[in-house]
């Protein structure tokens, strides 16, 4: 198993069927209460610390931003994880997620203290689907490999990690980024959802217009379908680390409940 899609269409054979929602099934825009807390999620092959720069952002503009560790061992521990940190939060609160830490918000956010959720070149299941069943229908990326190891978790491929993950970084950060990946269980592609909180609540998305890890009409496709206020950014997939201010841009519009033409 070297593709990742190839990987989550695999692991989608055991999964429930799609449940069918349009971008009119998601939250009508609303004005969420301001918030002042903001919770980061990474995705796979990643930890938490590549949020560095969007932090640094945010807290000098007076967010109290708290950033979560997953385990990346199922879907059930990193909802877990993530729950933990918002039940510390004091106050209305936007819920961002990275790429697989989009399906983690995406059931972590019927939390009450999230007001809205931010989509980071993030997955965007609905209730009764699985993060593999997002990618039928699209093109697979052949920078994104993924190496699978006999118990189950699999890493992006160490000699394509730049060009799949991160190709518009500088070489150091690049191989930092590489050997600081934390593995995933592959079989977390395949746990269906129980809840959507973007049916609910206000979402808005940031797409990396030079994403290799995802076909670009499928990050299009996600974020229309549950009705986010988009945003495009020519980054790789590693945006959130290449393309802060844009990312922390966006979140801030999210904490004051503000769309694009507003």
């Amino acid at each position: 198993m070297s593709m990742l899609k190839t990987a989550v269409l695999a692991a989608a054979l055991t999964a429930s069927a799609v449940s069918g929602a349009y971008a009119s099934d998601a939250a009508t825009p609303t004005t969420p209460t301001p918030a002042k807390n903001v919770v980061l999620v990474h995705g796979a092959f990643a930890d938490g610390s590549g949020w560095r720069p969007v932090y640094e952002l945010l807290t000098a503009r007076g967010y109290r931003v708290s950033i979560v560790q997953n385990p990346l061992t199922s879907l059930e521990d990193d909802v877990a994880a993530t729950r933990r940190v918002l039940d510390r939060q004091d106050g209305p609160t936007v819920l961002v997620g990275h790429s697989w830490g989009g399906t983690v918000i995406t059931e972590a956010g019927m939390h009450d203290t999230v007001t809205a959720l931010v989509y980071v070149s993030a997955l965007a299941p609905d209730a009764g689907e699985t993060t593999a069943q997002q990618y039928a229908g699209f093109a697979p990326t052949p920078e994104f490999v993924i190496d699978t190891a006999a118990d189950g978790f699999g890493i992006v491929r160490p000699a394509q990690f730049k060009a799949g993950f991160a190709h518009d970084t500088t070489d150091a950060d690049a191989a930092f980024l590489r050997d600081s990946q934390v593995p995933i269980h592959m079989a977390a592609f395949a746990t269906p959802l129980t809840q959507a909180a973007w049916r609910s609540k206000p979402s808005w998305a940031v797409i990396a217009t030079e994403d290799k890890a995802f076909d670009q009409a499928m990050l299009v496709h996600m974020a229309e379908r549950i009705g986010a206020d988009i945003t495009r950014v020519s980054a790789s997939h590693a945006l959130f680390y290449t393309q802060p201010g844009v990312v922390a841009e966006v979140i801030e519009r999210a904490a004051q409940g503000v769309r694009q033409g507003e």
